[in-house]
Order: C-alpha cells, then sequence, then structure tokens
C-alpha cells in the first residue's frame, strides 16, 4: 500500500510541476502588417530615388545641348511611366510574395517531391487545428478551511469538535474541458486530490480504539493538543457552470473565466489512505509530544459531494462525506468542510 501510495504521488508531483505549453514563433497579423508596409515604402523610395537619377542626367545633357527640351520632355516621361509601373509591379509581387507566406504559415506539414518535381507525398499535422482551438486546460488546486463531523440529527452546537480548530486543506491538480465545441458555459473538471481532513476533539478526549470499536475517552492529563488527521487520495469530479470571455487571435481561441462567476456541483471517491492522532501535555512538568498511528476502525473507501461558488479563481468551497469516519458498530460520523478554494492556472 505504501508503495502505491508512494507512486501516485511521484506521479501527481510530476504533473504539478512539468506542464507543458506548445510554444508557436508565428508572427502577429499586426507585424505582418507593419512588414509589408515598410517593404512598399522601401520599393517607392528606391523608384523615386532612380527616377531622381535619371531626370538629373537628361537635365545634364540639356544644359550641354545634347538634347533638344521637346527630346528631354519626352525621355522624362518615359522615365516616370517606366518607374511608375517598377512601383506598381514590386508591390504587386510583394502582395504575392506575402500571400503565399501565410498560407505556407498556415500549412502544418510538409510536402514530398520526386525527381520530376511530381509530388509523392503530403503530410498535414493536426496540432495545429487543436491549439488553435484549446477545448481542455489545467489548473492547479488549492482549498482551505473549517472541519468538523456530526451524526445524524446532532448540531454544530453539540458537536464533539472544535468549530475554530477543527481544519482541513486539499492540494491537488485539475482537468477542465469544455463540454460544447463552440460555447464555454458548462465545463466538465475532473482530477487527483489529497484532502487532509483534522479533528480537535473538546472537553479533553482523545480517540482509543478497543477491538471493533473506535471512541472518545477523556485523557489522564490535561492536553494542549489534541488532534485527529485522515488522510485522503480522492478523484473529483465536477460540472462547471458559468458564463466566459472569448478571446480570438490570429492562431489560436482561448475562453477566460477570469472576474467571471461560476459554480461547480458534483463530488468525489478515493480511499482513505491513512490516519493519526497528535498529543501534547505535560508529565509532572515535562512537555509530551506523542504521534500514534492506527487505522482506528475507519471506512478504506471515502465518498462524497462537493460544490464551489464564486468568482475569479477563489470560490466558496463545501464538500460533505457520504461514507461514515468509523465502521459498524461505531458512531455514524460523517466529515464535513467549508472553506475556499483556489484554481491556479
Amino acid at each position: 500500500m505504501k508503495t502505491l501510495i508512494i507512486s501516485i504521488t511521484v506521479s501527481l508531483c510530476s504533473i504539478l510541476f512539468q506542464k507543458l505549453e506548445a510554444q508557436e514563433n508565428r508572427p502577429s497579423e499586426e507585424k505582418r502588417i507593419e512588414f509589408f508596409q515598410e517593404k512598399k515604402e522601401e520599393i517607392i523610395k528606391e523608384e523615386k530615388a532612380l527616377l531622381k537619377y535619371k531626370v538629373e542626367r537628361i537635365n545634364e545633357r540639356l544644359e550641354k545641348d545634347l538634347i533638344t527640351a521637346w527630346e528631354a520632355s519626352t525621355l522624362k516621361d518615359e522615365a516616370a511611366e517606366m518607374h511608375a509601373k517598377n512601383i506598381e509591379n514590386r508591390i504587386a509581387i510583394l502582395e504575392n510574395e506575402t500571400a503565399l507566406n501565410n498560407r505556407k504559415d498556415n500549412f502544418q506539414g510538409y510536402i514530398a517531391l520526386g525527381e520530376n518535381g511530381k509530388i509523392l507525398d503530403i503530410r498535414v499535422n493536426e496540432e495545429r487545428e487543436r491549439l488553435y482551438d484549446k477545448r481542455t486546460t489545467t489548473d492547479l488546486v488549492l482549498a482551505v478551511g473549517f472541519n468538523n463531523a456530526l451524526e445524524e440529527g446532532q448540531s454544530l452546537n453539540d458537536s464533539d469538535f472544535k468549530l475554530a480548530g477543527s481544519r482541513f486543506f486539499e492540494i491537488g491538480w485539475a482537468w477542465k474541458t469544455r463540454v460544447f465545441e463552440k460555447s464555454n458555459w458548462l465545463r466538465f473538471r475532473y482530477g487527483v486530490s489529497f484532502q487532509f481532513n483534522g479533528l480537535k476533539p473538546v472537553d479533553n478526549q482523545i480517540f482509543e480504539q478497543d477491538g471493533d470499536e473506535t471512541y472518545l475517552s477523556e485523557f489522564n492529563y490535561d492536553l494542549k493538543k489534541s488532534k485527529f488527521r485522515m488522510d485522503n487520495l480522492v478523484v473529483p469530479v465536477h460540472f462547471e457552470f458559468g458564463p466566459s470571455t472569448k478571446n480570438e487571435y490570429e492562431d489560436r481561441i482561448r475562453y477566460s473565466t477570469v472576474g467571471k462567476l461560476k459554480i461547480g456541483l458534483g463530488g468525489y471517491a478515493g480511499f482513505n489512505i491513512g490516519e493519526r492522532q497528535k498529543l501534547k501535555y505535560k508529565v509532572d512538568g515535562d512537555k509530551v509530544k506523542e504521534k500514534l498511528k492506527n487505522d482506528y476502525n475507519t471506512n478504506d473507501l471515502v465518498y462524497g459531494l462537493s460544490a464551489y461558488l464564486g468568482w475569479g479563481g477563489a470560490t466558496l468551497y463545501g464538500k460533505y462525506d457520504l461514507n461514515p469516519i468509523f465502521k459498524d458498530p461505531n458512531r455514524e460520523l460523517h466529515n464535513f468542510s467549508l472553506g475556499l478554494r483556489f484554481d491556479v492556472d
């Protein structure tokens, strides 16, 4: 069991710290337009400079009486017409080259040619289409808040555990997939999480195990700390509702829920991977710290309901274990938590 837990932990950490994103180096549409305008201006500037040079040479010949005024005027008109056509033709070539390069950038693959120039094979890489419309994203999930446990019909005022002292913490990795192809109002979230649920008994009590029975009993010394913790490995699944912003770029479409209301409804299922009890007290003035590990007759399977509601990355988060903490014939206590959840892109 320990080997399995270590293996799962290593795999989860690997996912957490090796999030790979495809990097694209294609220029933006704004840069393409800017480049085209610069080249166009260069062409006009070059042709005007050449025309100016020719006109100056014609004027020199006129001043030396090598040609008549009428011949000079005709030569100038011919030169102006020629360079005007040069500008027109060179800009047309530039426009065609730009259109060709754009088509090449949009084609992700290669063409294989034979010796005679005949096309032998064409292969298209479909990765570009996936990058253009990314339906699945990933998030680091963190949650923290208050924890407690009650029997059916029991109120928080009568709880055997401290309200402020009992806490929970959750860390995991979640995938979010857009359900509909061209809409992001409904998302399917799923992942892997570690849950750490802590309970601090009231009235100087600790958990004791006697065979199949686990119960709270008063400790012989004044406790400075008494904490019972259950560690779970679960697979959370939620349907997430809410609006989003559609961002369209030249090479991709992305949906963002930053600053938007979102509601998540679902649940989780997994395994109890460990429980322990920490005690701090004094005996004859000496400080004593104990860490007691046992199974405490807890249920191995963990499953429950969970939901979250809020804006942006932080949401109000609650979860409730449908399974009792302890096996029969013990008290049917159900763990529940309420706190804040953070989805970190």
